[in-house]
Protein backbone atom coordinates (compact mmCIF):
# COMPACT_ATOMS: atom_id res chain seq x y z
CA UNK A 1 0.00 0.00 0.00
CA UNK A 2 1.85 3.27 -1.00
CA UNK A 3 1.10 6.81 0.60
CA UNK A 4 -0.78 8.59 -2.02
CA UNK A 5 -0.24 12.35 0.37
CA UNK A 6 0.14 14.91 -1.64
CA UNK A 7 3.29 17.14 -1.25
CA UNK A 8 2.95 20.08 0.38
CA UNK A 9 2.65 22.93 -1.66
CA UNK A 10 4.96 25.91 -2.35
CA UNK A 11 5.04 28.66 -0.28
CA UNK A 12 3.25 31.52 -2.36
CA UNK A 13 5.39 34.28 -3.59
CA UNK A 14 6.22 36.73 -0.51
CA UNK A 15 6.15 34.83 2.59
CA UNK A 16 9.93 34.89 2.85
CA UNK A 17 10.63 37.81 4.79
CA UNK A 18 7.96 36.55 7.60
CA UNK A 19 10.23 33.42 8.38
CA UNK A 20 13.32 35.26 8.44
CA UNK A 21 11.68 37.16 11.02
CA UNK A 22 10.46 34.32 13.53
CA UNK A 23 13.96 32.75 13.83
CA UNK A 24 15.80 35.61 15.19
CA UNK A 25 18.57 35.22 17.93
CA UNK A 26 17.55 35.34 21.75
CA UNK A 27 18.89 37.97 23.46
CA UNK A 28 21.29 37.24 26.43
CA UNK A 29 21.95 33.43 25.36
CA UNK A 30 25.29 33.10 26.27
CA UNK A 31 24.91 35.00 29.57
CA UNK A 32 21.46 32.50 30.26
CA UNK A 33 23.53 29.41 29.59
CA UNK A 34 26.71 30.42 31.73
CA UNK A 35 23.77 30.81 34.47
CA UNK A 36 22.36 27.84 33.72
CA UNK A 37 26.01 26.44 34.25
CA UNK A 38 26.99 27.79 37.05
CA UNK A 39 23.81 27.17 38.89
CA UNK A 40 24.11 22.84 38.09
CA UNK A 41 27.49 23.22 38.77
CA UNK A 42 26.39 24.53 42.12
CA UNK A 43 24.01 22.26 42.82
CA UNK A 44 26.83 19.46 42.59
CA UNK A 45 28.82 21.12 45.02
CA UNK A 46 26.38 21.79 47.47
CA UNK A 47 25.54 18.40 47.10
CA UNK A 48 28.93 16.88 47.19
CA UNK A 49 29.30 19.38 50.61
CA UNK A 50 26.07 18.08 51.67
CA UNK A 51 26.87 14.35 51.27
CA UNK A 52 30.21 15.59 52.63
CA UNK A 53 28.64 16.83 56.19
CA UNK A 54 26.27 13.82 56.11
CA UNK A 55 29.05 11.54 56.39
CA UNK A 56 30.58 13.68 58.90
CA UNK A 57 33.83 14.78 57.09
CA UNK A 58 33.41 18.09 58.40
CA UNK A 59 33.06 16.75 62.23
CA UNK A 60 35.99 16.94 64.23
CA UNK A 61 37.64 13.77 65.34
CA UNK A 62 40.14 11.79 67.07
CA UNK A 63 42.41 8.98 66.18
CA UNK A 64 42.53 5.74 67.37
CA UNK A 65 45.16 3.17 66.05
CA UNK A 66 44.66 -1.01 66.47
CA UNK A 67 46.98 -2.87 66.12
CA UNK A 68 46.73 -7.00 64.83
CA UNK A 69 48.39 -9.89 63.84
CA UNK A 70 46.37 -10.02 60.76
CA UNK A 71 44.15 -7.41 59.32
CA UNK A 72 42.89 -10.03 56.57
CA UNK A 73 38.65 -9.08 56.15
CA UNK A 74 39.40 -5.44 57.25
CA UNK A 75 38.57 -2.55 54.82
CA UNK A 76 38.84 0.79 54.58
CA UNK A 77 35.67 2.29 55.50
CA UNK A 78 34.22 -0.40 57.56
CA UNK A 79 32.66 0.78 61.07
CA UNK A 80 34.01 0.09 64.49
CA UNK A 81 30.39 -0.75 66.44
CA UNK A 82 30.37 -0.23 69.93
CA UNK A 83 26.88 -1.95 71.65
CA UNK A 84 25.86 -2.48 67.79
CA UNK A 85 26.07 1.62 66.90
CA UNK A 86 28.49 2.91 64.82
CA UNK A 87 31.33 5.34 66.47
CA UNK A 88 34.27 5.10 64.34
CA UNK A 89 35.41 4.26 61.22
CA UNK A 90 38.42 2.48 59.47
CA UNK A 91 40.68 5.13 57.40
CA UNK A 92 43.63 3.56 56.63
CA UNK A 93 45.37 -0.07 56.89
CA UNK A 94 49.18 -0.19 57.44
CA UNK A 95 52.05 -2.60 57.91
CA UNK A 96 54.38 -1.39 60.86
CA UNK A 97 57.64 -2.21 61.23
CA UNK A 98 57.28 -5.06 63.70
CA UNK A 99 55.54 -6.66 61.00
CA UNK A 100 51.70 -6.57 62.42
CA UNK A 101 48.90 -4.73 61.01
CA UNK A 102 48.20 -1.02 62.01
CA UNK A 103 44.17 0.10 61.66
CA UNK A 104 43.60 3.84 61.88
CA UNK A 105 40.17 4.17 62.72
CA UNK A 106 38.83 8.22 63.23
CA UNK A 107 35.84 8.50 65.91
CA UNK A 108 33.79 11.61 65.91
CA UNK A 109 34.33 14.12 68.58
CA UNK A 110 30.87 13.25 69.78
CA UNK A 111 31.15 9.80 70.23
CA UNK A 112 34.71 9.38 71.91
CA UNK A 113 33.26 9.56 75.15
CA UNK A 114 32.21 6.21 74.88
CA UNK A 115 35.57 5.25 74.52
CA UNK A 116 37.89 4.70 78.21
CA UNK A 117 41.70 3.54 78.31
CA UNK A 118 40.20 0.15 80.11
CA UNK A 119 38.17 -0.68 76.55
CA UNK A 120 38.60 -4.06 75.12
CA UNK A 121 38.64 -3.96 70.99
CA UNK A 122 38.01 -7.15 69.43
CA UNK A 123 38.27 -8.07 65.80
CA UNK A 124 35.88 -10.99 64.96
CA UNK A 125 35.60 -13.23 61.88
CA UNK A 126 32.11 -14.98 61.43
CA UNK A 127 31.18 -18.13 59.05
CA UNK A 128 28.67 -16.00 57.44
CA UNK A 129 28.93 -12.06 57.22
CA UNK A 130 31.96 -10.02 56.93
CA UNK A 131 34.32 -9.19 59.17
CA UNK A 132 33.63 -6.17 62.46
CA UNK A 133 35.65 -4.22 64.53
CA UNK A 134 33.93 -4.22 68.24
CA UNK A 135 34.73 -2.07 71.32
CA UNK A 136 33.62 -2.70 74.45
CA UNK A 137 33.88 -0.46 77.41
CA UNK A 138 32.92 -2.31 80.86
CA UNK A 139 33.55 0.89 83.48
CA UNK A 140 32.23 4.12 81.76
CA UNK A 141 33.92 6.07 84.64
CA UNK A 142 37.90 5.53 83.80
CA UNK A 143 39.67 8.42 82.17
CA UNK A 144 38.51 8.70 78.52
CA UNK A 145 40.84 7.21 75.87
CA UNK A 146 43.75 10.06 74.64
CA UNK A 147 43.69 10.89 70.89
CA UNK A 148 46.37 9.06 69.07
CA UNK A 149 45.80 5.92 71.71
CA UNK A 150 47.54 2.74 70.17
CA UNK A 151 45.32 -0.02 71.71
CA UNK A 152 46.06 -3.83 70.68
CA UNK A 153 43.07 -5.70 69.09
CA UNK A 154 41.63 -9.36 69.85
CA UNK A 155 41.08 -11.97 67.34
CA UNK A 156 38.16 -14.48 67.42
CA UNK A 157 37.40 -15.89 63.97
CA UNK A 158 35.26 -18.49 64.09
CA UNK A 159 36.58 -20.40 60.93
CA UNK A 160 39.91 -20.91 62.18
CA UNK A 161 37.86 -23.85 64.52
CA UNK A 162 36.35 -25.35 61.56
CA UNK A 163 39.51 -27.63 60.46
CA UNK A 164 39.62 -28.85 64.58
CA UNK A 165 35.86 -29.70 64.10
CA UNK A 166 35.87 -31.08 61.11
CA UNK A 167 38.97 -33.58 62.47
CA UNK A 168 37.07 -34.00 65.72
CA UNK A 169 34.09 -35.04 64.11
CA UNK A 170 35.87 -37.47 61.55
CA UNK A 171 37.54 -39.05 64.48
CA UNK A 172 34.37 -39.55 66.27
CA UNK A 173 33.03 -41.19 63.28
CA UNK A 174 35.41 -43.49 63.01
CA UNK A 175 35.00 -44.46 66.48
CA UNK A 176 31.33 -45.26 65.35
CA UNK A 177 32.29 -47.35 62.75
CA UNK A 178 34.99 -49.22 65.28
CA UNK A 179 32.08 -49.62 67.49
CA UNK A 180 29.42 -50.76 65.07
CA UNK A 181 31.42 -53.42 63.17
CA UNK A 182 30.71 -57.25 63.54
CA UNK A 183 33.67 -58.17 65.41
CA UNK A 184 33.45 -55.03 68.17
CA UNK A 185 32.92 -55.41 71.74
CA UNK A 186 29.80 -53.71 71.37
CA UNK A 187 28.58 -56.44 69.35
CA UNK A 188 29.66 -59.05 71.15
CA UNK A 189 28.38 -57.32 74.29
CA UNK A 190 24.91 -57.29 72.86
CA UNK A 191 24.85 -61.09 72.05
CA UNK A 192 25.38 -61.71 75.08
CA UNK A 193 22.71 -59.95 76.82
CA UNK A 194 20.58 -61.33 74.46
CA UNK A 195 21.68 -64.48 75.54
CA UNK A 196 21.19 -63.44 78.84
CA UNK A 197 17.57 -61.97 78.29
CA UNK A 198 16.92 -65.51 76.46
CA UNK A 199 18.13 -67.92 79.65
CA UNK A 200 16.18 -65.25 82.23
CA UNK A 201 12.95 -66.26 80.23
CA UNK A 202 13.80 -69.87 80.38
CA UNK A 203 12.47 -72.33 83.26
CA UNK A 204 15.33 -71.54 85.31
CA UNK A 205 14.55 -68.02 85.58
CA UNK A 206 16.68 -65.66 87.17
CA UNK A 207 18.87 -68.48 88.91
CA UNK A 208 19.05 -70.33 86.28
CA UNK A 209 21.14 -67.35 84.75
CA UNK A 210 22.86 -66.98 88.13
CA UNK A 211 23.82 -70.47 88.65
CA UNK A 212 24.78 -71.74 84.89
CA UNK A 213 22.25 -74.66 84.73
CA UNK A 214 18.72 -75.49 85.59
CA UNK A 215 19.90 -78.36 87.59
CA UNK A 216 22.17 -76.24 89.51
CA UNK A 217 19.41 -74.02 89.97
CA UNK A 218 17.08 -77.03 90.35
CA UNK A 219 19.20 -78.20 93.48
CA UNK A 220 19.28 -74.72 95.15
CA UNK A 221 15.63 -74.98 95.07
CA UNK A 222 15.38 -78.31 96.88
CA UNK A 223 17.81 -77.44 98.81
CA UNK A 224 15.65 -74.29 100.28
CA UNK A 225 12.58 -76.41 100.35
CA UNK A 226 14.84 -79.09 102.91
CA UNK A 227 16.05 -76.01 104.88
CA UNK A 228 11.93 -74.58 105.38
CA UNK A 229 11.08 -78.06 106.61
CA UNK A 230 14.24 -78.49 109.38
CA UNK A 231 12.97 -74.59 110.44
CA UNK A 232 9.25 -75.48 110.90
CA UNK A 233 10.69 -79.31 112.73
CA UNK A 234 12.70 -77.22 115.04
CA UNK A 235 9.67 -74.71 115.77
CA UNK A 236 7.37 -77.47 116.65
CA UNK A 237 10.32 -79.30 118.97
CA UNK A 238 10.49 -75.99 120.44
CA UNK A 239 7.42 -75.64 121.43
CA UNK A 240 7.20 -78.76 122.63
CA UNK A 241 10.25 -77.80 124.91
CA UNK A 242 8.37 -74.29 126.02
CA UNK A 243 5.49 -76.68 127.15
CA UNK A 244 7.57 -79.09 128.60
CA UNK A 245 9.21 -76.47 130.89
CA UNK A 246 6.68 -73.82 131.39
CA UNK A 247 3.54 -75.79 130.52
CA UNK A 248 0.81 -75.13 128.33
CA UNK A 249 -0.48 -71.13 128.89
CA UNK A 250 0.68 -71.64 132.71
CA UNK A 251 -2.24 -74.77 133.39
CA UNK A 252 -0.49 -78.06 132.63
CA UNK A 253 0.12 -80.22 135.46
CA UNK A 254 3.86 -81.52 133.59
CA UNK A 255 5.35 -78.23 133.77
CA UNK A 256 8.91 -78.07 135.52
CA UNK A 257 9.36 -75.07 136.47
CA UNK A 258 5.92 -74.52 138.58
CA UNK A 259 7.67 -77.81 140.63
CA UNK A 260 10.74 -76.26 140.91
CA UNK A 261 9.47 -73.09 142.55
CA UNK A 262 7.33 -74.71 145.12
CA UNK A 263 10.28 -76.40 145.89
CA UNK A 264 12.61 -73.82 146.40
CA UNK A 265 9.73 -72.20 148.11
CA UNK A 266 9.79 -75.48 150.80
CA UNK A 267 13.34 -75.03 150.93
CA UNK A 268 13.30 -71.50 152.19
CA UNK A 269 10.72 -72.45 154.67
CA UNK A 270 12.71 -75.28 156.13
CA UNK A 271 15.79 -73.07 155.98
CA UNK A 272 13.91 -70.92 158.20
CA UNK A 273 12.70 -73.07 160.90
CA UNK A 274 16.56 -74.35 160.66
CA UNK A 275 17.80 -70.64 161.72
CA UNK A 276 15.16 -70.71 164.23
CA UNK A 277 16.01 -73.72 165.56
CA UNK A 278 19.70 -72.25 165.94
CA UNK A 279 18.74 -69.26 167.71
CA UNK A 280 16.79 -72.08 170.12
CA UNK A 281 20.43 -73.65 170.39
CA UNK A 282 21.78 -70.49 170.72
CA UNK A 283 19.49 -69.50 173.35
CA UNK A 284 19.78 -73.00 175.53
CA UNK A 285 23.53 -72.74 175.17
CA UNK A 286 23.74 -69.42 176.51
CA UNK A 287 21.15 -70.66 178.92
CA UNK A 288 23.43 -73.82 179.91
CA UNK A 289 26.55 -71.23 180.85
CA UNK A 290 24.40 -69.29 182.52
CA UNK A 291 23.25 -72.00 185.23
CA UNK A 292 26.01 -75.03 185.08
CA UNK A 293 24.21 -76.24 188.11
CA UNK A 294 21.26 -77.77 186.24
CA UNK A 295 22.90 -79.93 183.85
CA UNK A 296 21.01 -82.67 182.89
CA UNK A 297 17.83 -80.36 182.35
CA UNK A 298 20.44 -78.79 179.84
CA UNK A 299 21.40 -81.97 178.70
CA UNK A 300 17.68 -83.03 177.77
CA UNK A 301 17.15 -80.08 175.97
CA UNK A 302 20.19 -79.87 173.83
CA UNK A 303 19.33 -83.36 172.85
CA UNK A 304 15.64 -82.97 171.92
CA UNK A 305 17.08 -79.71 170.30
CA UNK A 306 19.28 -82.03 168.72
CA UNK A 307 17.21 -84.37 167.08
CA UNK A 308 15.19 -81.77 165.77
CA UNK A 309 17.95 -79.98 164.20
CA UNK A 310 18.47 -83.67 162.79
CA UNK A 311 15.02 -84.08 161.49
CA UNK A 312 15.03 -80.74 159.89
CA UNK A 313 18.23 -81.66 157.83
CA UNK A 314 16.88 -84.96 156.92
CA UNK A 315 14.02 -82.77 155.49
CA UNK A 316 16.40 -80.79 153.67
CA UNK A 317 18.31 -83.82 152.27
CA UNK A 318 15.14 -85.19 150.51
CA UNK A 319 13.71 -81.96 148.83
CA UNK A 320 17.76 -81.58 147.51
CA UNK A 321 16.90 -85.23 146.54
CA UNK A 322 13.59 -84.53 145.16
CA UNK A 323 14.49 -81.19 143.38
CA UNK A 324 17.59 -83.65 141.20
CA UNK A 325 15.39 -85.52 140.29
CA UNK A 326 13.12 -83.40 139.10
CA UNK A 327 15.45 -80.68 137.73
CA UNK A 328 15.05 -80.71 133.81
CA UNK A 329 18.81 -80.34 132.95
CA UNK A 330 20.30 -82.69 135.70
CA UNK A 331 19.02 -85.82 133.36
CA UNK A 332 20.28 -86.68 130.24
CA UNK A 333 18.38 -85.75 127.50
CA UNK A 334 18.15 -86.13 123.83
CA UNK A 335 16.69 -84.15 121.18
CA UNK A 336 17.26 -85.87 117.87
CA UNK A 337 16.14 -84.23 115.04
CA UNK A 338 14.29 -85.32 111.87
Amino acid sequence: MTDRTPPPAPPPPGTEGSTQETLRPVAYLEIKAAALLLFTLSLIIGSGLFLMYARGVFEPTQTLVLTADDSEGVVVGMDMTFSGFPIGRVRRIELADAGNARITVEVPSKDAHWLRQSSVFTLVRGIVGGTNIRAYSGILTDPPLPDGAVRPVLRGDATAEIPQLMASARELLGNLNNLTAQDAALASTLSNVQELTERLKGPGGVLGALMGSEADAKKLVTTLDRTNTLLARLDTLAARADRQVFGADGNSKDALVPELRAAVGQVNDLLADTRASLKKVDAVLVEAQAVGANAREATNDLGALRAEVESNLRKIDSLVTEINRKWPFARDREIKLP
